[in-house]
């Protein structure tokens, strides 16, 4: 009676364990050792806001392209500066001062610091401005088994999909690393992929590198779903094994 306990509790306790090859990420390492890097730069979306700085040999010349502060003082909060920016509207556009309307839709920041030279140029206003484009509401969701969950801003061009869940603290022993959901919306389309962690395959995808906007979710592993369960934890799981083993002992003297 007793061996047949133990060996229940045994299969139990292994179910609720998880393994080296569910924690450990890209574990063909070694193997694929070696790739090229394709950056892919994002393109402006509509909702994005844009910081556009317009340069000059003679500053005061630049003075009607630039949008600042009320106070003419400096600001160093990004909430400010998000309210002196330029909102894409739906339609991809933004009202320019002097230039009017540009449309920015699907176009690089890099992309859009050229257009609106260009424009400048031709149109007589400027003569050799210099153009430099930022985004500034740049963000990405991360939710689920991380260890802080939330909603981050990058200023970066570029980041990979394992430095967005460095912002959100790694995720926990009970993150399954073999299929992360990332949700991306570009051009009104809405797109859903899976990604493992353990392999090194997704390094050539286009989801290697976050895009603003996207949701990360993090599925807890197979341990953590059982645990949630009727059963509870390991430690729940010793308790009662400890009180039906005092039982059978009582009952078998």
């Amino acid at each position: 009676m007793k061996n047949i306990f133990f060996r229940i509790l045994f299969l139990v306790l292994l179910t609720s364990c998880a393994s080296k090859k569910d924690i450990l990420y890209i574990q063909d390492a070694d193997v694929n050792n070696s790739s090229n890097i394709i950056y892919q730069n994002a393109t402006i979306q509509p909702n994005d806001i844009l910081k556009i700085t317009v340069e000059t040999l003679v500053p005061q010349a630049a003075v009607p392209y630039n949008r600042g502060t009320s106070s003419g003082a400096q600001v160093n909060s990004l909430e400010l500066i998000k309210l002196n920016g330029y909102l894409v509207e739906n339609n991809g556009s933004i009202s320019f001062p002097v230039l009017g309307e540009i449309n920015v839709s699907n176009l690089t920041t890099f992309e859009v610091g050229e257009k609106v030279k260009e424009l400048l140029v031709l149109g007589g206003h400027l003569n050799k401005p210099s153009v430099d484009v930022r985004l500034l509401n740049a963000k990405i969701t991360i939710l689920g088994e991380v260890n802080t969950p939330g909603t981050y801003n990058f200023t970066e061009q570029n980041i990979t999909i394992f430095q967005a869940l460095g912002y959100a603290g790694d995720l926990t022993i009970n993150g399954k690393r073999d299929d992360i959901i990332i949700t991306r919306d570009v051009n009104g389309l809405r797109t859903i992929s899976h990604i493992d962690l353990t392999s090194t395959d997704f390094m050539s995808s286009e989801f290697y590198f976050i895009k603003p906007n996207d949701t990360i979710i993090v599925n807890p592993n197979n341990p953590r779903v059982k645990n949630a369960g009727f059963v509870g934890n390991v430690g729940t799981v010793l308790t009662i094994a400890s009180l039906l083993l005092s039982s059978i002992i009582l009952l078998t003297r």
